[in-house]
């Protein structure tokens, strides 16, 4: 077979991903200097017990401060004793992965290069249109408020709507208690923005990053920070790097069992003035396995502007930031190709 091929090629429901092909297409093979190592160093990252912040005064004010350490050092961290019970990250994690199993015809439904619509099934970023193609297959669809949007997601597995609506419910309250958690940190107070993250949105990106023949050579998704104030992922296996800010590695986020990932966004670093930073992360790629990932993001509303705390800029510390929604951030995906390092948060710096 021809190994030649271009991006073109590989449409929804014909990526090499998809056809389990026995080797990586010339157009997923990412620049030499970008790719990730098969023996990748282990990050050490913050682990937060969040039971902590449910205690007496002195448990809570410590875990607020270790989690307040963990934004400001490394833009992440892991929890545990979160309170979302096994069996309910166990279904959530079942029927995603029984959802990518289902005949192409099935999942073709729900595609679409618009990201805009609430719900859509792609491939890579963004389908044919990228100029380096990635190993990875999604389904995303809105989830808060839970009534508007269920009757969109798809019917097959029979239990997806069930399953993952459990799951969305409860990160969703566990989102809300970080992010107040994350405030406090802050100084600015666990209530702060409580009232515009309790009517925010919430977008589910459940990921699937199929066996890679060569997973050397390519990446489930690019070198990336979140739009949204912040992200909550669960994960059936290791494959999620971050930047190590001191050493300028990639390194491997280890897996802990039970254990729930936290990553600051690119609203929390225009929240904070920059005292928090937007974590760089991107996804590699085994030969042996199937992983997959649900991501919940949070932010507030559609076309609510966040901005800098005021609370956080005076003589010493000017504004650093512009004003942006998720709108804008959705504005920005359809006209730039962030596999060539085009950030978001880039665009909202203001320059000195």
């Amino acid at each position: 077979m021809e190994k030649k091929d271009s991006s073109s090629s590989f449409t929804i429901g014909n990526s090499a991903q998809e056809r389990s092909w026995s080797y990586v297409p010339d157009c997923y093979e990412i620049p030499s200097s970008n790719r990730p190592s098969l023996t990748p160093e282990t990050a050490n990252v913050p682990v937060i017990d969040f039971s902590r912040l449910r205690q007496d005064a002195t448990q809570r004010a410590n875990a607020i401060k270790e989690i307040g350490n963990a934004c400001h050092q490394v833009g992440f961290f892991q929890i545990v004793n979160h309170g979302i019970c096994q069996s309910i990250l166990d279904g959530a994690l079942s029927v995603a992965s029984d959802f990518f199993k289902l005949p192409t015809e099935e999942k073709v439904k729900f595609m679409s290069n618009d990201v805009k619509k609430p719900v859509r099934y792609g491939t890579s970023l963004k389908d044919g249109d990228d100029k380096f193609q990635f190993w990875r297959v999604f389904l995303k669809h809105y989830a808060h408020p839970l009534s508007d949007w269920i009757h969109l997601w798809p019917k097959n597995p029979p239990h997806y709507r069930e399953n993952m609506g459990k799951y969305c419910k409860e990160v969703r309250k566990l989102a809300l208690e970080v992010m107040g958690a994350i405030n406090e940190s802050l100084g600015l107070g666990p209530s702060y923005l409580s009232n515009q993250m309790e009517d925010g949105m919430q977008v589910m990106a459940v990921n699937c990053y199929p066996p890679c023949p060569n997973p050397e050579l390519a990446l489930g998704l690019p070198p990336h920070s979140d739009y949204t104030c912040l992200s909550i992922v669960l994960q059936n296996s290791a494959g999620l790097e971050v930047i190590d800010k001191r050493e300028g590695k990639w390194k491997l986020i280890p897996e802990v069992h039970g254990a729930l990932q936290v990553h600051i966004g690119d609203h929390l670093e225009v929240l904070s003035n920059g005292l928090y930073k937007s974590v760089v992360h991107r996804a590699i790629l085994n030969s042996e396995r199937t992983r997959i990932s649900i991501a919940s993001l949070h932010s507030m509303g559609m076309d609510e502007k966040m901005g800098t705390a005021e609370e956080l800029v005076d003589d010493q510390h000017p504004k650093n930031y512009k004003e942006s929604s998720f709108r804008d951030f959705l504005d920005f995906l359809c006209k730039n190709d962030i596999a060539e390092g085009k950030n978001f948060i880039d665009k909202l710096k203001i320059k000195a």
